[in-house]
């Protein structure tokens, strides 16, 4: 049931900014708590200027006031709710009753000055101490945890592992630091942000030629995913629907992003565990994938495909039956090397009860994507939030029990035989007519967002437009933001020899995060 101070939408619809409910801290706190509880998700909360929201010469430009937006995911309903509230200096945490704000109240302290009091662990989520939004509030180091300061467990047996900022290869920066007895981890704290690089920030008072170019970088792996809630958003804010051709393009290149990611984690995991056939096997097939997308566009990773309104390469029937000989090809090839992990009993002995997460705190954490369908939540955008050609085609949502590296493993292999499943339907009902529409004015003084799922799980997009229809702001949370923490809980009584598998087996983003 959605508490009565929650404003009701859905995915890819918009809401004028005057009608969300704008409430006390004390009722603000206590829906999103009870809606938390009833069952729903918080999938964005994030802090703007309240002066922003003033009438022309009544704002004043010395308030601390900051105005929270918290939008709840009632996933069984297909809702999206909102509700508002100003604070300035402090309010009362929501993290000890709503452990999902935890992440996201860290930030606010961090941007914006706004102290959650009662934060069990208030410490900046990124390492760069000087960064502050431009027009966050001074903050007072007596109320938060130093970047630096790092959770010690006391013991004249107990050790510290650090791992980073510097990687091998080509991963971000990235410190992970175990507390150890022995083997055994029992605590793994994680810090990031070495490179935040403020693309929200810029993102302000767009869209510009340049917002498109950052959206499809806010994480490499994943451009079509962002592009597309990009898009979306925009057309909500615009009023327009794209046509079926260009839905159609949009789900292909969405599943072969999915399938190409998947297939490379499963070699890299293979690989984590000395199984080289498999290893082998899919990084050469990854390739493969990502050669299919650049029959669609000219570039493997799909830059330049999706735009505002559409996409931006027609095809013609021509080139499926090629498309999808190759297609086929490269499955078949994904099978043999995948099946080989499954019948292995050296990588099921790795793989089963390596980092395991239990369904309740999943849920505490609000995982999503693979991470939480292999804690058998059944959590898909796809499903749960459909837009685009997911309106008219579904795709089942692949679930495992156990919650392990196995699982989140297996996870994956299911969703490369759906996804593969889907794109061969598509191929065979190729619809006729235009690829782009005619984009519009966007809507002033609106609120819209956009749910995606991406290949690591639910994309979300906000956007609040000023009296021109320009963005005021723009908030994006990658499903990175939500996982990390679950990386973190996984490793909690494993053998720290364990990291470099279950890390794999969430594939989470560095600069995804760290926008």
């Amino acid at each position: 049931m959605i508490p009565s101070d929650l404003k009701t939408l859905r995915n890819s619809r918009m809401i004028a900014i005057d009608e969300i409910p704008l409430v006390p801290i004390g009722s603000f706190r206590s829906a999103v708590i009870d809606a938390v509880a009833g069952g729903m998700r918080l999938c964005a909360f994030f802090g703007v200027p309240a002066d922003r929201f003033a009438p022309p010469g009544a704002g004043d430009p010395e308030s601390r006031a900051v105005r929270l937006f918290a939008l709840l995911a009632g996933d069984r309903a297909g809702t999206v709710s909102s509700i508002a509230t100003d604070v300035c200096g402090s309010y009362p945490a929501l993290t000890p009753d709503c452990l999902q704000a935890h992440w996201f109240e860290r930030e606010l302290c961090e941007q914006w000055g706004v102290v959650p009091e009662g934060h069990p662990r208030l410490k900046p989520i990124r390492f760069q101490k000087s960064y502050r939004h431009p027009e966050g509030r001074d903050r007072s180091p007596e109320n938060r945890i130093g970047v630096t300061d790092f959770f010690r467990l006391e013991g004249a047996e107990i050790h510290e592992v650090a791992v980073g900022p510097v990687h091998a290869g080509i991963i971000e920066p990235g410190h992970f630091r175990f507390q150890c007895h022995g083997e055994k981890v029992y605590h793994l704290e994680i810090s990031l942000g070495y490179q935040h690089r403020g693309i929200e920030t810029a993102l302000i008072g767009g869209p510009t030629k340049r917002t498109l170019p950052y959206m499809e970088t806010l994480a490499g792996d994943t451009t079509i995913g962002h592009a597309t809630a990009y898009a979306h958003l925009l057309e909500t804010l615009m009023g327009i629907s794209v046509t079926p051709r260009a839905k159609t393009i949009r789900g292909i290149a969405l599943e072969l992003e999915r399938l190409a990611n998947h297939v490379g984690d499963l070699g890299a995991l293979a690989g984590d565990v000395g199984y080289l056939p498999t290893a082998s096997f899919c990084g050469r097939l990854r390739g493969d994938f990502l050669n299919l997308t650049a029959m669609l566009c000219g570039n493997r990773f799909g830059r330049s495909l999706v735009l505002p309104g559409g996409v931006a390469f027609d095809l013609d029937r021509s080139w499926i039956p090629p498309f999808r000989d190759r297609l086929r090809a490269a499955f078949d090839e994904v099978a043999a090397a995948v099946t080989l992990l499954w019948e292995t009993p050296s990588v099921l002995a790795r793989f089963e009860s390596a980092g395991r997460i239990s369904k309740e705190t999943a849920i505490h954490l609000g995982l999503v994507g693979p991470a939480a369908r292999a804690c058998e939540i059944v959590r898909d955008a796809r499903y749960d939030h459909p837009a685009g050609i997911y309106r008219f085609a579904q795709i089942p949502v692949s679930t495992w029990n156990t919650g392990d590296v196995f699982a989140r493993a297996y996870v994956r292999w299911l969703e490369i035989q759906r996804s593969m499943t889907f794109i061969e339907n598509q191929l065979e009902m190729w619809p006729e007519g235009k690829t782009e529409t005619a984009l519009k004015d966007r809507a002033a003084r609106s609120l819209a967002v956009s749910l995606v799922e991406g290949w690591r799980g639910e994309i979300c997009h906000v956007a609040l437009t000023d009296a021109e229809g320009l963005f005021s702001h723009y908030k994006i949370v990658d499903p990175s933001f939500h996982n990390w923490m679950g990386l973190a809980m996984a490793m909690r009584n494993q053998p720290v020899s364990d990291f470099p598998i279950c890390n794999k087996s969430f594939s989470l983003s560095y600069c995804g995060h760290d926008l």
